[in-house]
């Protein structure tokens, strides 16, 4: 048995519950084998993939916390600190209903090697919470968020942990985070990114995941000797990644035709009016069926069905898993021939497979939707120096790390004559990275 099947069905056997975590794995392993099977008695004799799978620390601890009725919740807090050998643990806490240790594993896994793409010093964690933010009032958030913190502010810090903003946590989770962590600890410091301006945030820093996801269209398209303008897009989501996105693709001249949410997708042949949608999302959050009320002439279709519009380019930007096979087979369908995740791994392995196999661009989330983290970096940056960059300072930086981003991953795929797939080329550029670093700092 070679020894990546050795260790996935480790993997497996000692995860037995986490789908998403062996999901994550496979996927990097199986794309790596042309560079494990080359050093494989040196990765064996090290256990440098069972190192690599297994995070340095996992830290799980209830959150209590009272309602508006005075009734006592509990909810449980999680926080995986996957690996640490190129930075200190880098990663977004989520809050939704879905999370459970299994789905934070393989966001933190993932988050290793997207960080390691950036060419920044973060090395990769994840955490966050089943506790559902829709629907509380503001104070309901708030005792949330302190109680969660009170108990994370243990094991993270400026030069230890920075955890961030994911699903669920916006600028007012932050804010009420940061706020406890100060008060728990009275350091002033760099501990949460997504701050923020009045209290060391980074200008650029909402709408950078979104904007790195269509910098780095730009470059794919670029390589195929295409451009954006005049091109038709489809985005799911409906959150900071989503209305960014849609934002700087219609500056460089696409058409996007698409958007959604958790209960349904609005179509509007005319191009998304964005300012609309920012009004419903960001003034009033609101979901997305509001869109029809004041554009009529739009179709909103309760439940799934978006990747059946027909488009040029498709940007999963919702959450993991969102996009099967028979989704990536009606978008081909269609006439789309690029895919860019801006979520964590939106497509399913089978999706993935297709996109490949058919001769589509697909460029993986580790890569695509690097740009969030990587501004989060470079708000930790400012942070360590009290500095705050201009707008135009940030987005110049985060376009040049979006674009050596391509570069890498493109350069890594053609070295192991697999020009054109980035899934591997993301995966090989993260992980050669990492394992030198790993390497060069012995068995720990």
């Amino acid at each position: 048995m070679s020894y990546v099947d050795e260790v996935l069905e480790r993997v497996i056997a000692k995860n037995p519950s986490e789908k998403e975590f062996h999901q994550a794995v496979k996927e990097v392993l199986e794309s790596l084998r042309v560079v494990i099977e080359k050093n494989e008695d040196k990765y064996r004799k090290d256990a440098l993939l069972e190192r690599i799978c297994e995070p340095e620390r996992v830290i799980s601890f209830r959150v209590p916390w009272v309602d508006d009725n005075g009734q006592v919740q509990v909810n449980r807090g999680f926080r995986v600190q996957f690996n640490s050998a190129i930075g200190p643990y880098k990663g977004g806490l989520r809050l939704h209903p879905s999370v459970n240790q299994g789905i934070i594993k393989f966001l933190g896994f993932e988050q290793v090697f997207k960080n390691s793409l950036t060419g920044l010093p973060i090395g990769g964690g994840k955490g966050g919470s089943d506790f559902d933010p829709k629907g509380k009032s503001d104070r309901e958030v708030m005792a949330f968020c302190q109680s969660f913190m009170t108990e994370l502010h243990k094991y993270i810090g400026a030069d230890t942990d920075v955890p961030a903003g994911d699903i669920g946590v916006g600028a007012r989770e932050i804010g009420y985070l940061y706020g406890q962590y100060k008060r728990l600890t009275g350091l002033y410091e760099g501990v949460l990114t997504g701050k923020g301006l009045t209290y060391g945030g980074s200008l650029a820093r909402t709408e950078a995941t979104g904007y790195g996801l269509i910098y780095m269209v730009v470059e794919m398209l670029k390589a195929e000797g295409k451009t954006l303008e005049g091109q038709t897009v489809v985005i799911s989501g409906s959150g900071n990644v989503a209305i960014y996105a849609t934002e700087k693709a219609q500056q460089y001249g696409a058409k996007v035709v698409a958007l959604s949410d958790s209960n349904g997708y609005i179509y509007d042949k005319d191009g998304i009016d964005l300012a609309l949608v920012k009004e419903i999302k960001e003034g009033r959050r609101g979901r997305i069926k509001e869109y029809i009320e004041k554009k009529p002439s739009a179709v909103y279709t309760e439940g799934k069905g978006i990747w059946t519009i027909p488009c040029d380019i498709a940007l999963p930007c919702a959450t993991q898993n969102e996009l099967d096979l028979e989704d990536a087979k009606a978008l081909k369908a269609n006439g789309c021939f690029l895919v860019a995740e801006g979520a964590n791994m939106p497509s399913t392995q089978a999706a993935t497979d297709f996109y490949l196999e058919n001769g589509m661009i697909f460029m993986p989330g580790k890569a695509a939707n690097a740009g969030g983290v990587a501004t989060s970096a470079l708000e930790m940056s400012q942070n360590s120096q009290r500095l705050s960059w201009t707008f135009e300072e940030v987005d110049a930086k985060l376009h040049d790390i979006m674009a050596n981003i391509f570069k890498k991953v493109s350069e890594a795929a053609k070295k192991y004559d697999m020009e054109g797939n980035y899934v591997a080329g993301a995966n090989i550029a993260g992980f050669e990275k990492v394992v030198e670093a790993m390497t060069a700092q012995g068995i720990v």
